[in-house]
């Protein structure tokens, strides 16, 4: 069987032993997202007349995940919680709920994340945003001194990791200008960093070096970078080590606590599908969790007041101990490992929708959703590389040519979920407007690019065969100067089930 047909990807999908894990997710109709409104009532689309609606190719997990399942009937467990008990839903267990009491909330969900991003409970909490996370862990583990000051971070960082390192380096009275160190591709017709280049340009820092923190899948291009490599070089020089794993989280396996890592912080709204700017989580290190107690000597003989000795940090009630939480006593007695750095209590509603994510995780294992990635983007490479090969042809024909080129590595392991694919100059606004038209959800990221997404816990192969087929429609309108006017080619007034290939 061709492998480039609707049929081939049908027949891998029903051979799949994790399709079905995407019947626990709500696909968005080409319907809904044409719409102006919302669905015709608040109930679940399969209640409001809406179940026969043709799903849309939402390949944009990387930026936002679909809306688990489970995640409305848990929200109005926590609405009807609030409503019935008021401040009791803080303590008192509900039998008929799914949910802990609210004081708990945060610790429930530890266990589960843990496994996800390869880390002892206890090095794990689930806490604030992305951003913030970033800054409660430099504030912590950023300790520049005369010689040491330097931070590492990719030239192309995410803006907002930019942002936040620059304003620690300028908050210590430091010039960004010497203290940040840029790691670029060695030349402007490639888009990645290789291991070998990065470990080579810690080697030229690392005497003035502080602090290393880097993507563990880079936004842009979808690299998924060598952790445990580059955090056992950096730190054999004696540097700090942090990863920014919004981009990795849920989407490859992560060993934080095997791979030695001294912090980590992410998202939880991409591939932990829990909503936009949904509560994040990060990671520290058993070693730098530890709580002592010591009694200091008395000057003049006898024990002292005792003494708590932990890690410095920006301090809050949270990350209290909850012995002495309710207490009032303005003695902050840090919880041992990362729990001991949260500020404020969680947001309920975020580790609602957060727990609702962690039960479908529950159902399969990062180890075999990974194996279902590398199978999906193994696929469309190879789609993708077809469509490039006929485009060629039809440039020697025609005069057309190929029309985008793929910058993601193409080694499996060097990549998540994600394939971003760069487009001729000016052709990305039609490209998506076409793409839009035809019910495909990706993203773009200017001046050129697509990120392509199939998301391992709900995409499928036909997902990705369609995403080919209406993407060569596409390209071929965007140079032909045509607006999009997406769907499949029309024969005898029902759709042709073709090959995209054959498909003019």
């Amino acid at each position: 069987m061709d492998i480039f047909t609707e049929a081939y990807a049908t027949q891998q999908d029903s051979q799949d032993p994790l399709t079905h894990l995407r019947s626990n997710f709500l696909i968005p109709s080409k319907a809904d997202l044409a719409r102006k409104t919302l669905h015709p009532s608040a109930a679940p689309r399969e209640e409001a007349g809406q179940q026969d609606e043709e799903a849309s190719i939402y390949l944009c997990g990387n930026s936002l995940g679909l809306q688990p399942t489970l995640t409305r009937k848990y929200m109005q467990q926590y609405l009807d919680t609030w409503a019935a008990k008021g401040v009791y839903g803080h303590f008192k267990d509900i039998e008929d709920s799914s949910l802990v009491p609210w004081l708990h909330v945060d610790d429930d969900c530890v266990p589960e994340m843990a496994k996800i991003v390869g880390a002892l409970p206890d090095e794990v909490a689930v806490m604030q945003t992305l951003t913030a996370n970033l800054h409660l862990m430099m504030a912590s583990f950023y300790r520049p001194t005369k010689e040491r000051y330097k931070i590492i971070l990719e030239g192309k960082a995410f803006p907002s990791d930019h942002y936040a390192i620059e304003s620690h380096i300028r908050y210590h009275n430091l010039d960004p200008s010497e203290a940040m160190l840029l790691i670029s591709p060695d030349n402007s017709n490639t888009y990645t960093l290789s291991t070998p280049q990065i470990l080579s340009f810690i080697d030229a820092h690392a005497p003035t070096t502080a602090l290393l923190l880097l993507p563990g899948v880079q936004f842009y291009t979808g690299q998924s970078f060598d952790i445990p490599a580059i955090t056992a070089h950096a730190r054999s020089k004696g540097i700090t080590v942090g990863w920014d794993l919004a981009h990795a989280a849920g989407n490859v396996a992560l060993k934080l606590h095997d791979w030695d890592v001294d912090f980590a912080a992410w998202c939880t709204y991409k591939y932990l599908n829990c909503g936009p700017g949904a509560i994040g989580g990060c990671f520290v290190h058993e070693r730098h969790g530890k709580v002592k107690q010591k009694t200091p000597p008395k000057e003049s003989g006898g024990g002292g007041e005792p003494m708590i000795e932990y890690r410095p940090r920006l301090a809050g009630w949270w990350g209290s101990s909850k012995s002495s939480r309710f207490a009032m006593t303005n003695s902050f007695v840090p919880i041992p490992g990362a729990a001991g750095f949260q500020l404020s209590n969680p947001s309920v509603a975020d580790t609602t929708a957060l727990r609702a994510s962690l039960d479908v995780f529950k159902l399969t294992s990062m180890e075999a959703l990974r194996g279902r990635s590398v199978k999906l983007t193994g696929y469309l490479q190879e789609s993708l590389d077809r469509l490039a090969e006929e485009q060629d042809k039809e440039q020697e024909q025609e005069g057309g040519g190929r029309c985008f080129s793929i910058i993601t590595p193409r080694e499996p392991e060097q990549r998540g979920a994600q394939i971003s694919v760069l487009l001729k100059s000016g052709l990305l606004d039609a490209v998506m407007e076409s793409l839009e038209a035809a019910g495909v959800v990706v993203d773009e990221r200017r001046p050129g690019v697509i990120r392509v997404a199939p998301a391992p816990l709900y995409n499928t192969y036909k997902d990705v065969y369609m995403f080919v087929k209406e993407f060569r429609l596409a390209c071929q309108r965007a140079v032909r100067g045509e607006g999009g006017q997406g769907g499949s080619v029309m024969v005898g007034g029902g759709k042709e089930d073709k090959g995209w290939s054959e498909i003019k």
